[in-house]
């Protein structure tokens, strides 16, 4: 190997080795680089966090910092939490307060292991309710011993963790005033959603019938049933997004699996299957309830009268160019465990 080629070879390596971020190597279940504990208030809070992995194998840590530099605290977080590897290899039951005095931030990171029990929504209530409040005071040792004390609480007491979902859950809920407000703005859309499709369904319908007795060629009925799909589609928008974000908010259950629906297409098949078929029901029946018309086809003349009178911008239907109907557009170490970025950040 030349010279140069290793120049650029040592180069190459440091510049990736500086790139790096190096993340404390934690050698005590509780770290304090801030300096906000006392000797005795740390040796306390390793003695509790060291008899909750000993009687549950659930590792429990905690680390202050002064500053998190240049990332964020989610990416300091999961660095720290997966080189060092915190929780056991087969569970990733780990679980890492870090905590940054000058950033006024504070995380928990939560191993897979863990998340089902801590989920992002108890860890943002613990950081809001419980760690928060004591830190705008600067109690920064109460709030993190708070903190700890409600984790081994829930992981070791299920009940205990029910009741603090539950109480999250009902939290969250909307009440029956707020309800109504968003069902009826949400229902202006649907009804100007539904004006929309019943005008524009009904001149398809009218195309369909029109080629049905020749009254209108079955070339230029088609490019007008095409075209007049996209005002249809467009009054869809409006009828079922505001439908999708009653489901989000009531969280209503109309199907059991949605994820059944984006892995399996047969079903938009089916729908559009289904609305062509009950398209052309629909002219048929218009057909033989007049009575007057018989059943014809005509694949490239149209009827001009039929036309000017049906499809006009005049007429009660509207295609073509004048169309108005279209739309817009300590001896610690961690065990193996790792985490996927699951938990909750805060600030003060």
């Amino acid at each position: 190997m030349s010279r140069k080629t290793l120049f650029y070879f040592l180069v190459l390596v440091a510049t990736f080795s500086f790139g790096q971020q190096q993340y404390p190597e934690l050698k005590a279940i509780a770290t304090d680089s801030a300096g906000i504990f006392t000797p005795s208030e740390l040796e306390g809070l390793k003695m509790k966090l060291t008899n909750f992995e000993t009687e549950t194998t659930n590792q429990l840590v905690v680390l202050t910092i002064m500053d998190l530099g240049y990332e964020t605290i989610e990416e300091y977080a999961n660095g720290t939490f997966n080189q060092n590897k915190l929780g056991q290899k087969d569970k990733d039951n780990g679980i890492l307060i870090l905590f940054a005095k000058n950033n006024r931030e504070v995380r928990i990171e939560v191993g897979y292991g863990l998340e089902p029990y801590i989920t992002d929504a108890v860890a943002s209530r613990i950081i809001r309710n419980t760690m928060i409040p004591e830190f705008k005071e600067e109690n920064y040792v109460v709030g993190l011993n708070r903190a700890t004390d409600q984790i081994i609480n829930f992981l070791n007491n299920p009940e205990a963790l029910e009741e603090f979902k539950k109480e999250i859950e009902e939290e969250g809920e909307m009440g029956f005033g707020v309800k109504l407000f968003f069902i009826l703005f949400l229902s202006i859309f649907v009804a100007a959603g539904g004006f929309i499709f019943y005008k524009s369904y009904r001149n398809i319908i009218e195309v369909f019938r029109g080629m049905m007795i020749g009254k209108l060629s079955v070339v230029q009925g088609l490019f007008m049933a095409i075209f007049g799909l996209i005002p249809v589609l467009f009054s869809l928008v409006f009828v079922l997004m505001p439908l999708f974000f009653m489901v989000m908010i009531f969280d209503f259950k109309i199907v059991e699996d949605y994820d059944y629906l984006f892995e399996n297409n047969t079903w938009v098949f089916i729908v559009m299957g289904s609305f062509l078929g009950l398209t052309i029901l629909l002219a048929v029946l218009k057909i033989l309830i007049k009575g007057k018309e018989e059943f014809k086809l005509s694949f490239l003349k149209s009827d001009k009268t039929y036309m000017s009178k049906t499809f006009s911008s005049s007429g009660s239907h509207s295609f073509g160019s004048s169309s108005s109907s279209g739309g817009s557009s300590s001896s610690f170490s961690g065990g193996g465990g790792s985490s996927g970025g699951g938990g909750a950040s805060g600030s003060w």
